[in-house]
């Protein structure tokens, strides 16, 4: 999208709810919000249903009330489905696709799933259409404090992301060298091997590569309070500058170490890094650091008192971050990704071709699938008995960088009592779980999350 594009989408609303556009999705211009449930929709071919009289009210505040309306909308403004990638990551397939007119028959098809159910020649999943916790797959739907999302309540039959596009030659690439026999046999992606089997040697040596290149050690920033000491908004917000910080400087060193350091150019790491620095760091308290985030971090927050001034203030942005953070939070603990996983997801999320100013487009898209790949092999080998764990894993990413995104959005007065909204949160959720359980929340301090 050009410059043009982006002035007219700063004085345009969103086609679908009316809130703030952010570009062109899709071939019309509309919000992040309605470009991510528009493409969950599509891709996982989900069939909604309407609980009243298929014309419910479509703003920001009601749009998540009825999935049936809104995709509905989506259609009959002109989204475009073929502008979808294949291969399920964030872009569109094809930017010069613009709004497309389809008929009142085409729609039904799709609204009925019989679309989906011929193309794929699978059979159609219904969803209930109650309210907002009725798609707990996706956080855009709101996640109340009693939700909690369940990896079997992401559905995985989707063929627009199956990656039987690759070529030969793609998978040479991918390999760096000749193919050998056992990648040709490799299942494509959400066609999974119901025996355990070992994992491919080439994937090994990536992986291996990329947990070497992880700084996987607790974070060092000071997060030890005085009992009885009061902390105030602006030391909060100081020791979470200094985790930043921390966090930062440590993905500046992991750039570094990279396996395929040499084969991009330092311009193109740092408008990489200037881009994704965000999206790494919730990506690393999200999982190898989330012990420590919710013990030490989430300690020293509950000694934060915010003024009535603080909590009446607080935005509707702010809001929507904490309820897609405590989402994430959750389904990551559910998930218990392995430092492996989150290696390649960091990977996956850092080398995104359709980042504005790289250069290397061609080779970043290669080593994109290449580690899509390897991490397709990972978890298809070492989960077994999980064969949706893999697009689960995947489907985080895109939720990441919408955080990531909104976050900008927040007043930084606000992060504080953020922080200590979901912290509290999400500690009081899986201490109750843990009390059931009779398990113990946290690993001893100094240690790393188990592989």
């Amino acid at each position: 999208m050009d410059a043009w594009e982006d002035d007219q989408a700063d004085q345009r609303s969103c086609l679908i709810c009316g809130d703030r556009a952010t570009g062109l999705h899709y071939g019309i211009i509309s919000c992040e919000g309605c470009k991510g449930f528009f493409k969950r929709s599509i891709c996982n071919k989900r069939v909604y249903r309407c609980s009243r009289d298929k014309n419910c009210e479509m703003s920001r505040k009601q749009r998540n009330r009825c999935q049936y309306c809104r995709l509905l909308k989506c259609l009959q403004m002109g989204m475009n489905r073929k502008a979808i990638r294949e291969d399920g990551m964030p872009g569109g397939r094809n930017k010069s696709i613009g709004p497309v007119q389809i008929t009142d028959e085409e729609i039904e098809r799709i609204m009925s799933g019989q679309e989906f159910k011929e193309e794929a020649n699978m059979p159609d999943h219904t969803w209930s259409n109650n309210g907002d916790s009725s798609d707990h797959s996706s956080p855009g739907n709101g996640v109340s404090e009693g939700n909690q999302p369940s990896p079997a309540s992401t559905l995985s039959s989707i063929r627009s992301v199956e990656m039987n596009g690759y070529t030969t030659a793609l998978r040479d690439q991918y390999i760096g060298s000749a193919m050998t026999t056992h990648y040709q046999f490799l299942p494509h992606l959400f066609s999974y091997a119901t025996q355990p089997r070992s994992l491919y040697p080439q994937s090994h040596t990536l992986i291996t590569q990329l947990v070497a290149a992880e700084e996987l050690a607790p974070l060092e920033t000071p997060m030890l309070i005085e009992e009885g000491y009061r902390v105030t908004q602006v030391e909060l917000f100081a020791l979470l500058c200094r985790l930043a910080d921390e966090l930062l400087f440590r993905q500046i060193a992991w750039i570094k170490k990279l396996p395929f350091f040499c084969e991009l150019t330092i311009e193109d790491y740092t408008c990489l890094l200037s881009s994704t620095w965000q999206e790494l760091i919730l990506l690393a308290c999200l999982t190898i650091y989330s012990a420590q985030v919710l013990k030490d971090l989430a300690d020293v927050t509950t000694k934060y008192t915010p003024t009535d001034e603080e909590l009446q203030g607080f935005s509707e942005d702010g809001m929507e971050v904490m309820e897609k953070l405590i989402y994430l939070f959750r389904k990551f603990h559910q998930l218990k990704v392995s430092n492996e996983e989150y290696a390649c997801m960091k990977a996956i999320n850092f080398l995104n071709q359709d980042i504005r100013g790289v250069t290397s487009v061609s080779q970043l898209e290669q080593l994109n699938k290449r580690y899509w790949y390897v991490c397709q092999d990972y978890t298809e080998c070492k989960y077994p008995h999980q064969p949706k764990r893999f697009p689960e894993i995947m489907m985080c990413l895109p939720e990441i960088r919408c955080i990531a995104g909104k976050l900008v959005n927040v007043p930084l007065e606000q992060l504080p009592l953020l922080f200590k909204a979901v912290l509290h949160s999400c500690k009081s959720s899986l201490n109750g779980t843990y009390r059931s359980t009779g398990a113990s929340p946290c690993p001893p301090k100094g240690t790393a999350p188990a592989n």
